[in-house]
């Protein structure tokens, strides 16, 4: 099955890569899960480093992974710009709308990581990306249909069902713990709240317009790292003076005290995620799949990391069976939400 791409032709200068088929899209839709999915796992092995320190080095890791995969993927394939030619050609309104998505992201994502440092993987995730799913979504359908609206919207509440169920597990892991689980809902709620506005400010600057043809997926990632990048400095010094997990503010001389191992793992971090962003992004350019159903699948982000949660750091060791019980509904909801996500496409 092959998706057209003609919003991208660029005779003479074919060297980018985009998929091709509903086949090649579905492996970047995987990719980008597997990515989002893991990247906070980094954040675990540095179990000293303040969550805002690690930070720094993730954004700066952002950066990097773009530019990485637009030296490689984004420069040798067969259709469209290379990668710095479409950097030089996107439109000044493409580029902030990719800022300004990154900007959203970014905030979003700081809330995420004070939410997992709250709450942990198993908790953060599903309930903060659970509701960007929804958020994102459906706001991205709107700038872009593509795929079955039934089996999309379908799937998107039954992972809105699972969202409520991990909720629900979470408060019966702790039931003595009250105020941690207040807060740790709230800030992954105020998390996927933004989080699922990011997405269809990317898919607007990766559509285009009369006058200008899209640059394509690996051009707005630099510049929606850029706004990454740029919206860490006053927001993360704002959260080191007043941090939201309950904890003393954070100097900054202990980023510079930190062993090479924190940073490296932060900017490992922060190219993780970006290799996810990045396959996202590739995997909606194909006409067949939209921004909405790419999306989807790369939020099913949200079993990857309860997994990582639940089987290899046992933050539900000890929990009550009702708790696991609820979890196990919690991943059957999810997988089926994303199969059914998975399929509108082809339907």
């Amino acid at each position: 099955m092959v998706a057209s791409l003609p919003r991208y032709s660029a005779p003479g200068l074919h060297t980018m890569y985009l998929p091709a088929t509903y086949t090649a899209a579905l492996f970047f839709m995987i990719l980008s899960m597997l990515s989002w999915g893991s990247w906070a796992n980094t954040l675990k092995l540095c179990p000293k480093f303040r969550f805002q320190l690690f930070y720094w080095d993730y954004a700066i890791g952002v950066l990097l992974g773009a530019i990485a995969w637009g030296l490689t993927a984004g420069s040798a394939g067969g259709a469209g710009l290379s990668f710095l030619a479409a950097v030089k050609a996107t439109p000044t309104d493409a580029m902030l709308w990719a800022a300004s998505g990154g900007v959203i992201f970014n905030v979003a994502n700081l809330l995420l990581v004070a939410a997992i440092d709250v709450a942990g993987l198993a908790v953060a995730f599903p309930v903060g990306i659970g509701l960007a799913l929804v958020v994102g979504a459906v706001s991205s359908y709107f700038v872009s249909p593509a795929g079955n609206p039934l089996l999309l919207f379908g799937g998107v509440a039954l992972v809105a069902v699972a969202i409520v169920l991990d909720a629900a597990a979470y408060r019966k892991r702790e039931r003595d713990a009250q105020a941690a689980t207040t807060r740790g809902i709230v800030l992954s709620l105020v998390a996927g709240l933004l989080m699922g506005s990011f997405y269809p400010l990317v898919a607007h600057a990766m559509a285009g317009t009369p006058e200008h043809s899209s640059t394509g997926p690996y051009a707005i990632a630099l510049f929606f790292a850029v706004g990454v990048l740029v919206s860490t400095v006053p927001a993360n010094l704002l959260l080191m003076a007043k941090p939201l997990d309950g904890k003393p503010p954070v100097a900054m001389r202990g980023y510079f005290e930190a062993n090479a191992g924190w940073h490296m793992a932060g900017i490992v971090g922060g190219a993780i995620w970006c290799t996810g962003a990045v396959a996202n992004f590739i995997a909606s350019s194909a006409h067949l799949v939209g921004p909405a159903v790419s999306y989807s699948i790369g939020q099913g982000a949200t079993m990857i990391s309860a997994m990582w949660g639940v089987f290899v750091w046992r933050e539900f060791a000890g929990a009550p069976p009702v708790a696991k019980r609820l979890l196990v509904a919690m991943f059957f909801f999810f997988v089926v939400g994303l199969g059914t996500v998975a399929v509108a496409p082809l339907y």
